[in-house]
């Protein structure tokens, strides 16, 4: 069974399309094994090669720095481990299910904790429509709750970024609960 995930940025959006089946033979080429696709936007989930470092900034730099003369351009990494993307997807589903007016949950993932000086940027987007959540005590994944139609909101990924100065890539909570299972042992 495959032990992580790799969420990539700007995969099959803004003229970056690329097959899925071409994206696992790429992870297969850096020697990752088990390696299977979810979706078509740039979700990987795979058994990392053997490595000195196992340390998740270590391993998406180095699928960063593989895969990029691969694709012909830079995808930002955010990997985490199956039982990381589980907790993600059941904490997706909690704020979805207490919170009746949400439309959405989407989660934005992170290479690092987040600063206070972007804590408090991050609540300065807050409004009536959206709102986040953050785990300061280690979170790597903001939670955005969007309570009426995505496409009816102001709010967007491009917003996030240009406000906290960094570079994430957002998942549905919906498509999280379908990788989630993928982790699952086998009955």
């Amino acid at each position: 069974m495959p032990h992580h995930i790799a969420f990539l940025r700007a995969i099959n959006v803004a003229g970056r399309y690329l097959k899925m089946a071409d994206l696992a033979e790429h992870f297969r080429s850096l020697g990752h094994t088990q390696v299977q696709t979810h979706i078509n936007s740039g979700n990987v989930l795979f058994q990392p090669k053997p490595a000195k470092k196992s340390h998740a900034r270590a391993l998406e730099a180095s699928l960063e720095a593989g895969l990029e003369p691969l694709l012909g351009f830079k995808s930002e990494v955010f990997v985490r481990t199956g039982a990381e993307s589980q907790a993600i997807a059941k904490q997706a589903l909690t704020h979805l299910v207490k919170t009746p007016s949400l439309k959405e949950v989407n989660v934005a993932f992170l290479a690092s904790t987040l600063t206070t000086s972007q804590q408090a940027d991050l609540q300065s987007l807050q409004t009536p429509i959206d709102s986040f959540v953050y785990d300061p005590a280690g979170g790597r994944e903001i939670y955005w709750l969007c309570h009426v139609k995505q496409s009816d909101s102001k709010f967007s990924n491009a917003a996030l970024e240009r406000r906290l100065k960094i570079r994430t890539t957002f998942r549905r909570a919906t498509m999280l609960q379908g990788v989630s299972v993928l982790f699952e042992a086998p009955s």
